[in-house]
């Protein structure tokens, strides 16, 4: 029976009923040590029916997935049932196969596929008890599941002790009140203790259920008749918590020495196995005999588990310095074979106590086996640790700098900045690059270019992310340092970094940005640049194929950082095509890589190209918080590439609903800078300066210069159309004429189409107005810009045409949740529903919810007919 948690057992259980109905949900328990989070999750798991559940050991807190290795066991007979990557990502991550784990969304992902066929129609209970010590990599992959529940019918709880930054909803268990500690007290002790030490023993307790417990069960019978003074020695100014370890450590001391070394081991051990315990204590099962009579131990034939994690924490601390290393160096002794490697690492690391090269280098390659299983954050603890270990300097160093990479890697970039800090080597290439990552993501990016400035351009990599780092920072000082120094280093086989070079300052270039991205054999960062190069040509098709290109070589290579980078490209390139809905999906998925593995740099652009599909679309809440979170990011960071785009989407946003002042304010808000950086503005300063009676001819012959150095038909098309709208009578037709010469069909065309229609109605040239204010409609309709069709029916009711406000709807996608949509779109092009889960970071069954939800709004009966349906 519990005491006290009424309330919170009530709400826990309405989650489990709500399961059995296919709703998910997820809540993270806090509360100190012994407060009773344990009980509360032991007591719903013994009315439920399906329970999985771990629990985080503090010296197993290194070893990557080992606990979501032991939640999941109990469901790994349907791992076949997941899609091949999936199940390959899981059985890599548990060392079940000899393949690399290649993608820590992959495994997240995994998890949530796994547990949604585990629990099948059933009601599934997920446990997690002292998260505060799960290791990171299982930590990362349970909360990523956890995050994306909706109808799967899984409930998962995690309890920790302090509250952590899981992104979840979190349930706060508080002391006991008065009433509720008198019953437990009374039912613990048969309600005979007197008065005066029923009052000491509850004040001391301090309202925490496991203190009232233990220390009125640490008093021997004068004690409990009140004849002596009624609690064991402690430390005066403990917490409720630290009395209970105190006690546990008093009750410890009275165990034979055997048994106390048993003990010690066991606490210092994280495979839960007697025999192991046993051999390296030199002990027998009897020796065990006498904690688990005082109930400090749980035994099982397989399993040795301490009753609290505080008896755990007072049998290793309560030894000394000397037993402690002995207890360690017994288990290298005793822990055969490969599938005990990394604990053989961490123990021999644990017991020495200087420099140990042998220990270093046993922990180095534990590392590298984190590393490729995705084990990030336990992969950089373990290089830490080994530069510590480390006797001579540069060994010392690398593995520092190792550490901090893979921190970097894993979102870490607080641990990226303390490993530095204990770096002594801080110009060499490799700390550049990762002190460079650090500014560019948590820091300032005009630091970052500052950085690599400091370093040798003769190393292609730092070259080539200098210049990334300064398209970044789009500051126009930086930029041209960096060009100054890559124009001097010796040029790459493809010429891509010189290329970018001459494009920022002004000059010819010829480069094939399409060959350097396809080599399979240069430098990623070099690869993406000439695909980045090539978008900013405005050759906007081809750089979206080598986005598409790239993001596949992340994902079949891991190179996890990269993929929100390349979606974000992809993103970006769709939208210059008009391509809306795709855009926002590719943008959407890029940001929940970047927010998963901790980019804040990344996320910031995506924010503001999302914000982009949103003034299009006529979302303006979203499209202003979205641009609002990117401008204060990039603002704070010194990211002047994505303040820009995030003042782009407000520029538009007022654009679409024909208020052109406030689009012009936020376009002159920034600052000037080369073209290649800024020309993508220029046609809407341009526009927007027309509309408000001051036009800018100067911007027109800016972007016009631009467009002829580029030769892109896009790009010429625009320039045309801002000719036009600052030219008159005939020269502004001609200049419109020559723009929808130029045009690909798309949402610029459909622009121009826009603008040339409303010039023609103003010149009472009504017939002819009407046909490309029909076009310009047509487009906006299609690409889903629901301001933008608004505008130029408007037009239309001028010109005289009278308008069926019935076909006004938009497209049809603008009835579903935005998540229905992604699923919809996907579902219409007959992607599966496994296939849609990979792609959204769903489970398979709230893809069909969402499929379930999205039919009726639709007026379908099946998928297919989505495809007609969105056609309509």
């Amino acid at each position: 029976m519990l005491y006290g948690r009424a309330a919170e057992e009530e709400q826990l259980r309405r989650l489990l009923t709500e399961a059995g109905a296919g709703a998910s949900a997820a809540l993270v328990l806090t509360g100190e040590a012994g407060i009773g989070k344990t009980a509360l999750l032991d007591h719903l798991a013994s009315g439920a029916g399906r329970v999985l559940r771990t629990t985080g050991i503090e010296s197993e807190n290194e070893l990557p997935f080992a606990a979501l290795h032991q939640l999941l066991r109990p469901a790994l007979d349907h791992l076949d049932l997941l899609p091949g990557p999936q199940a390959e990502a899981l059985r890599a991550a548990f060392g079940m196969t000899a393949a690399t784990g290649r993608d820590r969304f992959l495994i997240g992902l995994a998890v949530l596929t796994l547990l949604s066929e585990h629990a099948g129609e059933q009601a599934l209970l997920c446990l997690v008890d002292d998260a505060q010590w799960v290791d990171q990599a299982s930590l990362d992959a349970l909360t990523f599941a956890a995050r994306r529940l909706d109808a799967e019918g899984v409930v998962m709880l995690f309890a920790l002790r302090e509250p952590r930054p899981l992104g979840l909803p979190e349930l706060r268990l508080g002391r006991l009140d008065e009433a509720a500690t008198a019953a437990l007290l009374a039912a613990r002790t048969g309600g005979e203790l007197p008065a005066y030490v029923r009052e000491r023993v509850t004040a001391e307790a301090q309202g925490n259920p496991l203190a009232l417990v233990e220390l009125s069960r640490a008093m021997t019978a004068e004690q409990r008749a009140g004849l002596l003074g009624p609690l064991p020695a402690a430390p005066g100014g403990l917490s409720a918590a630290g009395r209970v370890q105190a006690a546990f450590g008093a009750q410890l001391g009275l165990l034979p020495p055997l048994t106390r070394r048993a003990l010690l081991v066991a606490a210092a051990d994280d495979t839960g196995d007697p025999a192991v315990v046993l051999a390296a204590a030199g002990a027998a099962a009897p020796d065990l005999e006498p904690a688990e009579k005082a109930g400090l131990i749980h035994l099982t034939g397989s399993t040795l588990a301490f009753r609290h994690p505080l008896v755990r924490a007072a049998a290793y601390q309560g030894a000394t310095f000397a037993e402690r290393i002995a207890a360690h160096d017994a288990l290298v002794a005793v822990l055969h074979g490969d599938e005990h490697a990394d604990r053989r690492a961490w123990h021999r690391a644990s017991a020495a106590t200087g420099p140990d090269e042998r220990a270093a280098a046993e922990l180095e390659r534990a590392a590298e086996r984190a590393t490729g299983r995705q084990g990030m954050a336990s992969a950089s603890a373990a290089y830490e640790r080994a530069a510590q270990l480390s006797a001579d300097p540069a060994a010392r160093q690398r593995r520092l700098v190792t550490a901090a990479q893979v921190a970097a890697d894993a979102g870490l970039f607080h641990r990226v900045a303390a490993l530095l800090e204990h770096g002594d080597g801080t110009g060499s290439p490799e700390a550049a690059r990762v002190r460079a990552a650090l500014e560019l993501n948590a820091g300032s990016a005009a630091e970052a270019v500052r950085v690599l400035l400091g370093a040798d351009f003769g190393e292609p990599a730092i070259a080539v992310e200098a210049m990334h780092a300064a398209l970044s920072a789009g500051d126009p000082g930086l930029a041209a340092r960096v060009c100054e120094r890559a124009l001097a280093a010796p040029p790459g086989p493809h010429g891509t970094l010189t290329g970018v070079a001459l494009l920022l300052t002004g000059r010819a270039t010829t480069p094939r940005w399409e060959d350097a991205a396809r080599d399979a054999g240069a430098l990623f960062s070099e690869r993406f640049l000439a695909a980045r190069a090539a978008y900013a040509v405005d050759d906007h098709r081809l750089a979206g194929e080598l986005a598409a290109l790239l993001l596949d070589h992340c994902r079949s290579h891991g190179l996890l950082g990269w993929q929100a980078t390349c979606l974000h490209l992809l993103a970006e390139s769709r939208l210059a095509l008009g391509a809306l809905d795709l855009a926002g999906q590719s943008a959407a998925e890029g940001l929940r890589h970047a927010e998963y593995a901790g980019l804040d740099h990344r996320a910031c652009h995506l924010r503001a190209t999302l914000a982009t599909v949103a003034a299009l679309e006529g979302d303006e809440t979203r499209c202003r918080e979205l641009a609002g979170d990117a401008l204060a990011h990039a603002t704070a960071h010194d990211i002047g590439s994505a303040a820009a785009h995030a003042r782009h989407a407000l520029a538009l946003l007022h654009l679409g609903a024909g208020d052109p002042a406030p689009a012009l304010a936020h376009l002159d808000r920034v600052p000037p800078g080369p073209p290649m950086l800024t020309a993508f503005l220029l046609p809407g300063l341009v526009e927007a300066a027309a509309r408000t009676g001051t036009p800018r001819p100067d911007a027109a012959a800016g972007y016009e210069r631009w467009a002829r150095r580029t030769g892109s038909p896009a790009a010429l098309a625009l320039a045309a159309r801002c000719r036009a709208l600052t030219s008159t009578g005939e020269q502004a037709e001609d200049h419109f004429g020559a723009a929808l010469g130029h045009h690909e069909p798309g949402l610029e065309r459909s622009r121009t189409h826009l603008l040339y229609g409303e010039w023609l109605r103003r010149r009472r040239r009504r017939t002819d107005a009407r046909r490309h204010l029909r076009a310009a409609l047509e487009g906006f309709d299609r690409a889903g810009a629901a301001p933008w069709a608004a505008r130029a029916r408007a037009e239309l009711r001028g010109t005289g045409e009278v308008i069926d406000e019935t076909a006004a709807t938009g497209s049809p996608l603008g009835r579903l949740t935005p998540q229905e949509r992604e699923v919809v779109r996907l579902a219409a092009a007959g992607v599966s529903n496994r296939e849609i889960a990979a792609q959204l970071f769903l489970s398979p069954r709230t893809v069909g919810h969402h499929l379930y939800r999205a039919f009726p709004k639709l007026g379908v009966t099946s998928r297919r007919q989505l495809a007609d349906a969105l056609g309509r």
